[in-house]
């Protein structure tokens, strides 16, 4: 007699073969579709698996149920290629117990109880691509964990409790493209487990324990094109922690605690297009805070509480820039003019649910923007925005609503007009500044030329005083040069400056004219030999010294002559009131008395030597030619 399990079993098997035999059967709470293959039980109320479904389905969902174990009815769906089992009450999954299932491409687990699982686990499972454990109670993921699952390409184990990965629990999955680690207790990030995932594209390991990013932590990784690190509290970024990823087009590192933008460390990735790196503590962003990334195209600072103010220059490196973002920064009230300019290719502005109390013109081209969102800031409506409201209107934008003025609170900006933002009373404003300015200046101007008009005589007696004199000197020097080689010229000048100093008398009259002319003839050879001994003499540089100290002393000497002039002047006429002197007595035609000729030298002598000690207003230097 076969022992009572033996008994159980047997009916077991008959049962199932039978129920194999029978038209399958669809439960109540199912939705069952035999031409297209696909089984729908949400929310079915199910606490094991359907065994009396169409043994050919493709497509089985199980989602939100209170399964609580894979059982042996997976053997009789062999033709499944998809399954979801998320939102159940699994705790376990035995070894082998998707052995049947070769077809299967993807596998949703996630949102179980699952506390553990081995590299047997999913033995048989040679298709699959698509395998999701999140939000289940994994702690540990030991080595050669998937090695039976040799076609994954997307593995997800965000949201579980792992704090170890075994450096080799990735061995095998060469194919593998997406890697979702975030939300867990990791206090490092697991570079030894990298090796094995060079074809790896896009990785979030965000939200776990660790706080730095240390040099070549993504080491290995080298097609990696998206990394995301939101919410990993980090607060340091070493220099080098970036190195290798030469490919990454997107980056995200919001929700950490970095105190500044990380531009050293993200220099080094030139074929970076998408930046998103809100919710930080970032108090302003500095001129080239996104220095090196030439291809830029998108970037989000979203977020950031304490961000106040953006600074012009501080995307001069981002010609390449298309998109953008920045949106609930509650004390965000500042762009400086000119931060957005120079972006050619920039599209798509979004600054919505900041602290802006008004925009300006010159802070970005309006006119070649496709997208512009400014709702949900504290505008305050008045002429200064009058070009938005015609803007906006244009392009039929969000609804921008006013902040204040109270009458105005709430009140769309495109249904205002100027009067109802206040521009006569601005104008009027502005017209009074402007006139104040130029009665201002008008009032000074008459002022000056009253005061000229006033001092005319004094002015102009200065003014001939300061340019007159020096115009004086200037003519009579050019007059004095052109009748002279430059070396003649300094020379003479240097010997008229000697005889002024010195008053050297000129020698007594000539008896006749033949006397006269000889004594002439010999001074002139004698002043020539002396021109030329001295010019043989004195460098040329010498005399260069000397010619800038003569003007500045004839200068001097015009002045005195000036004042002696004067004093000359007064003398002259004191002699022409005194009583006339006694005639000459009287000459013969031809002849001069022996008397006569000596009574008359000694007057002679005295007017010449009267004329030697008068000033000459119009001396003119006589060439050594003429001589």
């Amino acid at each position: 007699m076969l022992p009572r399990s033996g008994v159980m079993a047997t009916w077991a098997v008959i049962i199932l073969a039978a129920a194999a035999m029978i038209r399958a059967h669809c439960p109540s709470n199912c939705s069952c579709d035999d031409d297209t293959l696909v089984v729908l039980c949400k929310e079915g109320n199910l606490d094991v698996i359907p065994i009396t479904l169409n043994p050919s389905i493709q497509r089985l969902m199980l989602m939100y149920n209170r399964i609580k174990i894979v059982d042996a009815s997976f053997q009789f769906y062999g033709a499944l290629q998809y399954v979801d089992m998320s939102h159940n009450h699994l705790v376990n999954v035995p070894n082998k117990g998707f052995e049947a299932q070769e077809k299967l491409v993807e596998l949703h687990l996630n949102h179980n109880k699952i506390s553990s699982i081995n590299n047997k686990t999913f033995i048989g499972l040679v298709s699959l691509t698509i395998l999701s454990l999140r939000g289940n109670y994994l702690e540990d993921l030991p080595d050669r964990l998937f090695a039976a699952l040799p076609k994954l390409e997307e593995l997800d184990l965000g949201a579980n409790r792992i704090s170890r990965i075994d450096p080799a629990s990735f061995q095998g999955l060469t194919r593998l493209r997406v890697l979702y680690l975030d939300d867990n207790q990791l206090r490092a990030v697991p570079t030894p487990a990298f090796k094995f995932l060079g074809n790896l594209a896009e990785m979030r390991i965000g939200l776990n324990a660790f706080t730095t990013l240390d040099d070549d932590c993504f080491a290995g990784l080298g097609r990696l094109s998206v990394l995301e690190l939101t919410g990993a509290a980090l607060i340091n970024i070493s220099t080098d922690a970036f190195n290798g990823l030469t490919v990454l087009r997107r980056l995200v590192l919001t929700d950490n605690r970095l105190s500044a933008i990380p531009t050293k460390q993200l220099s080094g990735l030139a074929r970076l297009e998408e930046l998103s790196v809100g919710q930080n503590d970032f108090i302003s962003i500095e001129p080239d805070a996104f220095k090196g990334l030439v291809n830029l195209r998108m970037v989000d600072v979203s977020g950031a509480s304490q961000l106040s103010v953006i600074r012009k220059g501080v995307f001069n490196d981002n010609l390449n820039l298309e998109t953008i973002n920045f949106s609930s920064n509650k004390q965000l009230a500042t762009i400086e003019d000119g931060a957005f300019m120079g972006l050619p290719n920039l599209r798509n502005l979004i600054m919505r649910n900041n602290a802006f109390t008004s925009f300006t013109e010159a802070m970005v081209t309006w006119q070649e923007l496709q997208q512009i969102d400014l709702t949900e800031n504290p505008l305050v409506c008045e002429c200064s925005v009058l070009w938005l409201k015609e803007l906006l209107a244009r392009r039929n934008t969000s609804h921008v609503n006013c902040a204040s003025p109270a009458p105005l609170k709430d009140k769309p900006l495109s249904s205002l007009g100027s009067d109802d933002l206040s521009c006569a009373k601005y104008y009027t404003r502005q017209q009074a500044i402007v006139g104040a300015v130029f009665g201002c200046t008008v009032a000074f101007i008459a002022l000056m030329l009253l005061l000229a008009y006033r001092f005319r005589k004094r002015l102009h007696h200065s003014l001939k005083k300061t340019f007159w004199n020096k115009e004086t000197v200037n003519r009579k020097d050019l007059e004095y040069q052109k009748t002279f080689s430059d070396d003649e010229f300094i020379v003479r000048n240097s010997n008229t400056h000697h005889h002024h100093h010195h008053h050297v008398p000129p020698p007594p009259p000539p008896h006749n004219s033949q006397q006269h002319h000889g004594t002439q003839q010999y001074h002139g050879q004698h002043q020539h030999r002396g021109v030329q001994q001295q010019q043989q003499q004195k460098p040329q540089h010498h005399h260069l010294q000397h010619f800038q100290q003569h003007l500045q002393q004839q200068q001097q000497q015009q002045q005195q002559q000036q004042h002696q002039q004067q004093s000359n002047d007064h003398h002259m006429m004191m002699m022409m009131m005194s009583p006339t002197p006694p005639p000459l007595p009287p000459m013969h035609h031809g002849t001069y008395s022996h008397h006569s000729q000596h009574s008359y030298q000694p007057h002679q002598q005295q007017q010449q030597r009267h004329q030697n000690t008068m000033p000459h207003r119009n001396d003119k230097p006589i060439p050594v030619t003429e001589l």
